[in-house]
């Protein structure tokens, strides 16, 4: 999340004029902490209630960098009585509860100091839908300057109805009600009877969903440049974090003896159904949609032909070569380029080159799917869980969505002119060995959250200590262990490590181009290598495209306020960003056999790869959340993102090395 501030410092400071030190970055966190604290409920921090109880957005227009254009059209709104009601539901997906999402976002990024933008805050949280204050405040949180070193404190505990079990939220609040200190398991959704329950640790795995929901909130889809920065390779990025969130999932489910997902496809039922097992805070149950049901049109939203002639029109841009702009221009895909392009008109973004044409296939997938338990309206339910980022992967059809958009990105790269020996090659370099430090190992443990904001309170009944604890993935840390001969002067490398499964799930090995295109990233990294050997070792946990849990809101709470009581330094830089596969969830899950995994090192010229300076330099890079600059100039994916007119091409190439490895899986009983 905030790494990416390196990057993009020098752009934004020609952009913004924000006095960044006009308070404290442990006084940051605590108006933070107490703005997201007990969301449903009045605030609990006197200086922000007091703020809030007698602030006037419009009384000092200097204090905004748009002259208070922003502040006066919510102001309006507000006065015309058009906002969403507290203890209601929030969408993104609904066009009017987004609109106003957006306008407090607005008005809290144009805001040139830190008192006028939590006092803005603080005002419009009494105000605003809840769901919408905390979605605007979490996204300036991660785009604003002024907030730079906030951490973020975790969804699952901020609005903890999106991410547990119904029955156990009722547990929560008898022992509020009881005033009974208590501690509940969760447990996945459905039952034995359900082969998809296999895997459901991997698409109910909180830091998983944390992750899917924070890299859109880095790259939404409603996103201007005149927010302050342009979302660089934005199209590409949704491609690429699909695709590997997609390709895990298989990976999981081989892993477990189930078959990869099919495809959605609109003119077939949807096999799978699901029972989301959660309630809304305010606005009933989630639906849930039984096996097999067929698609149907959606009042209000789309025709299921629509989505047709929408999935018809990318594909032909496909074959042609290029998409075409609303004033009719042609825009050439047939490039690296050319997944950013797809990319931003799949989703869609405001980044579309014809929106009107090429349509917003993803979103309005998302809301196809997530109305079908009730496509006309006849039953008045709230929106499924595919209308929410922080629920969408929980649905088993979220992996076959992504997995028919991940097949068109296919059909593009396809289409592409095949690695050639040339394009691969760095003289001079050669990798003699590649390997990893001890067995690979894979085991649940339980993991513990609290649910004190998942209940109703009261300023005259103390908190007592609600928590729930479930399941989640983890696997033992590893090293790899790579050497590289380096035979010409010292020179600037990437190194870039990809696994995949060796074999099908009939236990059939996977062909090149099959296995080449599942690959998950697992890390990526720049060197400098010296003339001669260089040994390299680099620990899982380094991993650019992880990141480690954020602390509980509790402990960032104590942190901060003790911070305060010192005067001392508040240093959670390390949780800055949350926009990453947890660090636990490096690899897939093993079995007790032990799951042949392949892994690959391709070590690439470090030079003509970096988009920046000095990346062999930076300690920190999260690879799915950027402010800036792109650091790396290649296709995600590269050098497997393309066909090989033959795989001896990829195999012979010095500068790469390939070695077959097993993940075993310890069973404790969960």
């Amino acid at each position: 999340m905030k790494t990416a501030i390196l990057f993009a410092a020098v752009a934004l400071a020609s952009v913004f004029s924000f006095a960044a030190a006009d308070a404290s970055n442990a006084q940051k966190q605590h108006d933070v902490n107490f703005l997201l604290w007990k969301v449903n409920e009045d605030l609990r921090d006197d200086k922000l209630k007091g703020i809030a109880a007698s602030f006037n957005p419009e009384g000092d227009l200097s204090h905004y960098s748009d002259g208070g254009h922003a502040v006066h059209e919510l102001v309006q709104e507000y006065k015309d009585h058009r906002l969403l009601e507290q203890k209601h539901w929030f969408s993104l997906f609904n066009d009017r509860h987004r609109e106003e999402a957006i306008m407090l976002f607005e008005v809290l990024m144009s805001c040139k100091d830190w008192d006028t933008l939590v006092s803005n805050a603080a005002y419009w949280r009494n105000i605003m839908n809840e769901g919408e204050s905390v979605y605007a405040i979490y996204v300036t949180a991660i785009h604003h300057p002024l907030a730079e070193h906030v951490v973020l404190p975790p969804l699952y505990e901020v609005t903890p109805h999106l991410f547990t079990n119904s029955e156990v939220i009722q547990e929560a609040y008898h022992a509020k009600m009881t005033q009974t200190p208590s501690k509940f398991k969760s447990s996945f959704t459905g039952t034995k009877k359900n082969k998809e329950q296999r895997v459901a640790y991997f698409g109910e795995d909180i830091g998983m969903n944390t992750h899917h929901v924070f890299w859109h909130m880095e790259f939404p889809f409603w996103w201007k440049d005149s927010y302050g920065h342009k979302l660089d390779r934005k199209g590409e990025n949704f491609y690429w974090v699909h695709n590997q969130l997609t390709h895990r999932f298989d990976a999981e489910r081989i892993s477990n003896y189930l078959s990869p997902v099919d495809e959605l496809d609109w003119n077939k039922p949807i096999v799978e159904g699901f029972a989301p097992h959660t309630t809304y805070k305010y606005g009933g149950q989630f639906p849930a949609r039984p096996d097999n049901v067929e698609f149907e049109d959606v009042d209000g939203v789309a025709r299921v032909r629509d989505m047709v002639i929408i999935d018809s029109r990318i594909r032909d841009a496909i074959a042609h070569g290029y998409v075409v702009k609303e004033d009719g221009t042609h825009i050439d895909i047939n490039n690296d380029h050319g997944a950013d392009i797809i990319g931003d008109i799949i989703e869609s973004s405001t980044y579309s080159p014809n929106v009107r044409y090429y349509g917003s296939l993803h979103n309005t997938a998302h809301i196809m799917l997530g109305r079908q338990a009730d496509p006309h309206g006849k039953f008045g339910l709230p929106p499924g869980v595919m209308e929410h980022f922080e629920t969408a992967t929980r649905d088993p059809g979220f992996f076959r969505l992504h997995k028919y958009m991940d097949n068109i990105f296919r059909e593009h790269k396809d289409s592409l002119p095949a690695y050639t020996t040339q394009d691969l090659t760095v003289d001079g370099i050669v990798v003699d060995n590649f390997g990893v430090n001890g067995a690979l190992e894979t085991y649940l443990e339980d993991f513990e959250y609290s649910l004190i904001n998942a209940v109703d309170d009261t300023t005259d009944i103390a908190d007592v200590d609600i928590s729930t604890y479930i399941p989640r993935m983890a696997h033992k840390e590893f090293e790899y262990n790579i050497d590289i001969n380096n035979k010409g002067s010292k020179t600037l490398a990437t190194v870039r490590i990809f696994g995949r499964p060796h074999r099908d799930v009939n236990g059939e090995p996977l062909s090149f181009d099959e296995g080449r295109w599942v690959a998950l990233e697992l890390d990526k990294f720049w060197v400098e290598l010296s003339p001669g050997n260089n040994h390299i070792v680099r620990k899982s946990t380094d991993s650019s495209v992880t990141v480690p849990d954020v602390p509980s809101f509790k402990e960032i709470m104590d942190r901060t306020e003790a911070a305060l009581k010192s005067g001392g330094n508040l240093d959670l830089h390390e949780y800055e960003s949350a926009t990453g596969m947890p660090n636990r969830f490096l690899i897939p899950k093993g079995n007790k056999n032990g799951m042949e995994f392949d892994l690959i090192v391709c070590v690439t010229d470090g030079k003509a790869d970096a988009a920046i300076d000095n990346l062999h330099q930076l300690d920190e890079f999260h690879h799915y959340g950027h402010h800036g600059t792109y650091p790396d100039k290649r296709p995600h994916g590269y050098p497997l993102d393309r066909r090989y007119d033959d795989p001896r091409v990829f195999h012979e190439v010095p500068n790469y090395k390939h070695t077959i490895v097993k993940i075993f899986h310890r069973d404790d009983d969960h």
